[in-house]
């Protein structure tokens, strides 16, 4: 779960009552630092930590952290060797420290801030300074290219991004799992196409939807260069109209479905930039609707990520290939 759905949840619900920020690792562990969960009054929660080790005893905080409105520091050292204390799940190994905050007063009032920020479009940090250990916190916003000075070194920055969006054109049967599995891993989602059967809510329930012509689309959606294309439409004239008027803008990253012979045609006079991917997704020799889905997304996070590999093979364009189930139908 992303750091803005936590948000959403935090607007929205009165349950809302600690919030958890993994805030130092060492060694191996199931979540990076800088990852958040919610957890709510009825024992609930949002998001996770571990692969279910460590929430059931997080849970058990939430009483005392709340009724005191003091912050509190949890650490868990699955470091030693001979410890199995935490079960065979654990897998972790490492050392983690976990920031546990009661969502009220001025941590509130800031989360707030950054969800009205991000819903703007715009990045953010949430600077916590300690002043007492943990159990005192004041909060800063600030943008994201505001430094700390070298002297602050009792201070903890959480940078907070807007979700990248995916912009999908062609809103056919096959578009239905990629839209719910990019949501599903954190990606805004919009559905683009000219027919308006095709495209709409009852469709795709999770997704925003645009209907218009290539020529409008491309206009009306503003593209920029945080925005992550997916195009697959397979009407030839449409799906070209629709490349042609998208990378007249920089984007994050721009991927065709069909094949080789079939895109390179479609790009006749047109440049390559680096950002341009097809066939799109991960050669995995995916067939059908659901694992084109899960080979197109699994690139999505590869880019958003900046994970590159040896001779950059995770796209199938490096490779030279042509995924077949990709192709036209």
């Amino acid at each position: 779960m992303e750091a803005y759905d936590i948000l959403q949840a935090v607007e929205s619900s009165a349950q809302a009552r600690v919030l958890a920020t993994v805030i130092h690792v060492e060694g191996h562990a199931y979540r990076k630092q800088g990852a958040v969960m919610l957890l709510m009054a009825d024992e609930s929660s949002l998001g996770s930590i571990s692969p279910g080790c460590l929430e059931a005893d997080l849970s058990a905080y939430v009483p005392a952290v709340w009724e005191s409105q003091k912050p509190q520091m949890v650490e868990y050292d699955m470091r030693p060797a001979d410890d199995f204390g935490w079960g065979e799940t654990i897998g972790c190994g490492g050392l983690i420290r976990i920031l546990l905050e009661p969502v009220t007063g001025e941590l509130l009032v800031n989360l707030l801030v950054v969800k009205a920020r991000l819903d703007r479009g715009e990045a953010v940090q949430l600077l916590r300074t300690f002043l007492d250990g943990y159990s005192n916190i004041t909060y800063t916003l600030c943008d994201p290219d505001e430094g700390m000075s070298s002297d602050r070194h009792s201070v903890y920055a959480s940078l907070f991004t807007p979700k990248p969006r995916v912009i999908v054109f062609g809103a056919n049967q096959d578009t239905i799992p990629l839209a719910q599995m990019a949501v599903s891993v954190g990606f805004r989602v919009v559905v683009a196409d000219w027919r308006e059967a095709f495209c709409n809510a009852e469709r795709f329930p999770e997704s925003e939807t645009v209907v218009a012509f290539p020529e409008q689309l491309v206009e009306q959606l503003k593209l920029n260069a945080q925005d992550y294309v997916i195009v697959m439409s397979h009407q030839f004239e449409k799906d070209a109209a629709f490349v042609r008027g998208a990378m007249v803008s920089s984007l994050r990253y721009l991927g065709i479905m069909g094949s080789r012979d079939r895109t390179e045609k479609m790009l006749e006079g047109l440049e390559r930039p680096d950002w341009l991917h097809y066939p799109v997704g991960l050669n995995i020799g995916s067939e059908g609707p659901v694992e084109n889905a899960v080979s197109i997304v699994a690139e999505l996070i590869r880019i958003k990520r900046g994970v590159r590999t040896t001779g950059d093979w995770g796209s199938s364009a490096a490779m030279g290939q042509d995924i077949q189930s990709c192709r036209p139908w």
